[in-house]
């Protein structure tokens, strides 16, 4: 999730399209897929041939047997990922064991190996943990234990192993590989299994999947369940202030990271702590002086309380541990403040996964178990990781190598070597981080101090008070005025009240709170509003403004670049930021506010799901909201594991909606006991909530009923999630740079921000793995406008798999179908010639 927080960096793989080409034997070739025969099984593939042998000699039996372990310590997200891999493979008819105990069960063997069937992961994915287990394994560490490790693998028929778990469980799954041909002729010479079983299991396939909240490895931009941890975090934090606050107290606050300082960096940038201390990037000599004219600082503008963040890792410059304790010391002596230290510990860890640790879990489970099952023969050991929006597969050591690197460059005290390893990224956020703690101090430098306006337009969306207050403190640190306009367009015309200087201090507090304190409405300019609209900028002298909103923000950009032709006054840099929960605005992946309605919506669902399970067979239609755009229905519905998604985009019929709940008749039949349907709140002219949950209860007559849930204004939610605090904090500091950039740039002869240039009106928004400005011009084109939502969204493509996931595999003669179309549709599985950044 860790976006534009990603530049790659180059490694020895090579790009591989994943749906369209597939790898072969252990090459670094790639074979085109063959053509499908009509029953979805290659037409000449040795797979095709032996479905057909098979069936012949009387009936169908699994073409690969697949096994998942999850090791190392647990994170939140796991379970999600085991869903997917049982599932996937499941549909694809093969068979899949999960292992418990992580590699002790490997090792032990028995019923340490559990044949899953598609109820044995319901109702599942909301929960943290591991619900297969995970425990160190001393055994495994030597060869012995490996050598049963392989004996019970071959006995079970399985040469593919999924391991979800960090950089060490990581390595022992590449070493286990490694030693795999050599094992089997030890097992083979002993007697402890026959040649035709190894011949049988002759090569050990392996790909990896990180679960670590620490976010830690390279090549991935998140591993499962950092963003989770980071909700603690925050949490904890928001927690925190109230109560320092009250007492006028100081707080230290320790987060995990004893070789990656991920977790507090971000939460230092989300929550706008004091000061942050990491590994990565050791505290200068006299760092206790600086952190405490900061805090000083900060009291003298009337803030009550100090939160200084630190990361179990953090070190001076001579390698020296720098513990709470010391920090609370430094504090105690030099400004006696009365402070606290709170340790998070192993909370970081518990309760249930993020929306986004559960939408990742599934689309990595899914990709990690496509690479294998679609493996012919033997393959290099893989990682399976998202970047931006991408999943993509990288050679496994390479990525290992990388980090275990960053961990030598820090023992041997060379910082500098670790951050350039940690990424650029990762650098660009330690220099944000660093604009952020000084941008109270002195004004810097500017040969030119201008006059910029913000406003808000559009429905409240979290993160639009996080984006303000970045924007307004840093643009004071350059020097600047910041013109805060309340009420939005409407505000602008009523009265000069609504127009003031905002100061640094006006924005203490805003990062943790939701809606928008400047105010906000739907409000969008006509052509009669114009003369006024241009004569307040022209009185207030507007040298820039930025725009924070929803698709309202967009329209109005349109007329006001559309009225340059006419007035002066608009021919000044125009930026917009999305923030809005429907995450329907063009050029951007992701607007404010999208996760924390997404997280909301999730949130809402696991307490019906609790509900329905309470009560046993009952069904829930929850609308969702996002206009015409399916965006919340369709991730909250891969989060959610919901049962059906209706949306806009995909057009359905009457006959549609029958088959879904003569599907979900037939999976109450199977034993279900609850089901979820994800309704668009626009999903469909004719039909409605109402009309769906009318005809649940009519089908579903003597084996569930049925309850509607309509979320409404809920989803806009209270306090922001730690990644839309984080988006809105690095979308203020894009913007602040670029309107400083384009105004110096329009600067005429009598001093003067005059400009027609079309990319000078511009949305601001995250593309990929890069935040990038793309102007208004060019995405009109793009934009269907009688319906408000961007022509193309990079969500759509998970659509199959949201219905691979939702079937029972005995109610589905779609076969593979959704599984074809996921694999072409999906974002593409790349063979990732990149690393990505943390």
């Amino acid at each position: 999730m860790d976006n534009d927080f990603q530049d790659n960096f180059s490694t020895t793989g090579k790009r591989l399209s994943f749906g369209h080409s597939v790898r072969s034997g252990s090459g670094s070739g790639s074979t085109m897929l063959q053509e499908k025969s009509t029953d979805g099984t290659d037409s000449g593939s040795p797979l095709h041939v032996a479905a057909s042998r098979r069936a012949a000699a009387g009936g169908f039996k699994p073409l690969k047997t697949l096994a998942v372990l999850t090791s190392g310590g647990d994170s939140q997200g796991m379970n999600a990922a085991l869903r997917a891999i049982v599932r996937v493979t499941l549909y694809h008819r093969m068979k899949v064991y999960a292992v418990k105990e992580g590699y002790k069960g490997l090792v032990e063997g028995g019923s340490n190996f559990e044949e899953c069937k598609w109820s044995t992961v319901d109702n599942i994915i909301h929960l943290g943990g591991t619900v297969i287990g995970t425990a160190r394994c001393k055994e495994f560490m030597e060869r012995e234990g490996r050598l049963r490790a392989a004996e019970n693998l071959v006995k079970a028929g399985i040469n593919n192993l999924v391991v979800i778990g960090g950089d060490g469980s990581l390595t022992g799954a590449n070493l286990f590989k490694e030693e795999w041909k050599g094992l089997l002729k030890e097992l083979v010479q002993t007697g402890r299994v026959c040649e035709e079983e190894a011949d049988c299991c002759g090569y050990l396939n392996v790909v990896g999947l990180v679960g670590s909240i620490d976010n830690d490895m390279c090549g991935t931009d998140m591993t499962i369940g950092t963003d989770t941890a980071l909700h603690r975090i925050i949490e904890a934090i928001d927690c925190l202030t109230s109560t320092a606050a009250s007492h006028q107290r100081s707080f230290v606050l320790e987060v995990m990271g004893r070789h990656c300082g991920y977790l507090a960096l971000m939460a230092g940038i989300a929550a706008g702590v004091d000061w942050a201390l990491i590994p990565e990037k050791p505290s200068e000599p006299g760092w206790e002086e600086a952190m405490c004219k900061r805090m000083e600082y900060h009291r003298e503008l009337g803030r009550r309380m100090n939160i200084i963040v630190v990361a179990e890792g953090a070190v001076d410059t001579n390698n020296k541990k720098i513990t709470p304790q010391y920090v609370k010391e430094v504090i105690e002596s030099k400004l006696q403040h009365d402070t606290r230290i709170t340790i998070l510990g192993h909370i970081q860890r518990g309760g249930k996964p993020s929306a986004y640790d559960r939408c990742i879990g599934c689309r990595l489970g899914a990709a990690a178990a496509l690479v294998l099952l679609q493996a012919r023969g033997e393959i290099d050991p893989q990682l399976v990781a998202v970047q931006g929006n991408i999943i993509v597969e990288a050679p496994l050591m390479n990525c290992v190598k990388r980090t275990r690197a960053i961990d030598k460059a820090m023992e041997e005290c060379n910082f500098k070597k670790a951050l350039e390893l940690r990424s650029e990224s990762f650098t660009r956020n330690v220099a944000l981080r660093r604009r952020l703690e000084t941008s109270g101090g002195a004004v810097a430098p500017q040969s030119k101090h201008f006059r910029f306006a913000v406003m808000n337009i559009g429905a409240p969306a979290a993160g639009m008070n996080s984006a303000v207050r970045a924007f307004v403190r840093l643009m004071l640190y350059k020097g600047h005025v910041v013109l805060g306009v309340r009420e939005g367009i409407l505000g602008l015309l009523r009265d000069s009240d609504s127009i003031r200087e905002m100061t640094w201090e006006d924005v203490t507090g805003w990062s943790s709170k939701g809606g928008s304190i400047l105010g906000t409405n739907r409000y969008i300019l006509t052509k009669e509003a114009l003369p006024e609209v241009a004569a307040k900028f022209g009185e207030h002298h507007f040298d820039g403004l930025l725009i924070i909103g929803g698709f309202e923000a967009y329209d109005n950009l349109i007329m006001l670049q559309n009225a340059r032709e006419h007035y002066t006054a608009f021919r000044i840099p125009l930026l917009g930021i999305a923030a809005t929960i429907s995450n329907n605005v063009p050029g951007t992946d992701y607007s404010l506010g999208c996760d924390t309605a997404l997280n909301m919506i999730v949130n809402a669902c696991d307490i019906l799901r609790q509900s329905a399970y309470a009560s046993r067979k009952r069904v829930f239609v929850v609308e969702t909201m996002g206009g015409y755009c399916g965006y919340l229905a369709t991730m909250a519905s891969l989060a959610g594991g919901a049962d059906a998604t209706y949306i806009f985009e995909e057009k359905f019929s009457l006959s549609d909606i029958q088959k879904n709940v003569a599907g979900l008749v037939g999976k109450f039949q199977g034993g279900l006991e609850r089901g979820l349907v994800i309704w668009n709140e626009r999903c469909s002219v004719n039909f409605t909530t109402d009309f769906m949950v009318q005809l649940l209860a009519e089908e579903g007559k003597g084996m569930f009923i049925t309850r509607s849930n309509k979320l409404g204004h809920l989803q806009q939610g209270e306090a922001p999630s730690p990644y839309d605090r984080i988006l809105a904090v690095k979308y203020a500091a894009h913007a602040v740079d670029l309107l400083t950039q384009l105004a110096t740039k329009s600067l005429n002869g009598a001093g003067k921000v005059r400009t027609e240039a079309h990319d000078t009106v511009c949305m601001l928004g995250l593309q990929g793995v890069h935040i990038k400005p793309t102007p208004i011009q060019e995405l009109v084109g793009e934009t269907d406008m009688e319906h408000r939502i961007p022509r193309q969204q990079w969500w759509r493509s998970l659509s199959p798999l949201l219905k691979m996931l939702s079937q029972h595999t005995e109610h589905a003669k779609i076969g593979r179908q959704y599984l074809d179309e996921y694999v072409q549709a999906c974002p593409r599985l790349k063979r990732s010639d990149t690393f990505s950044e943390h």
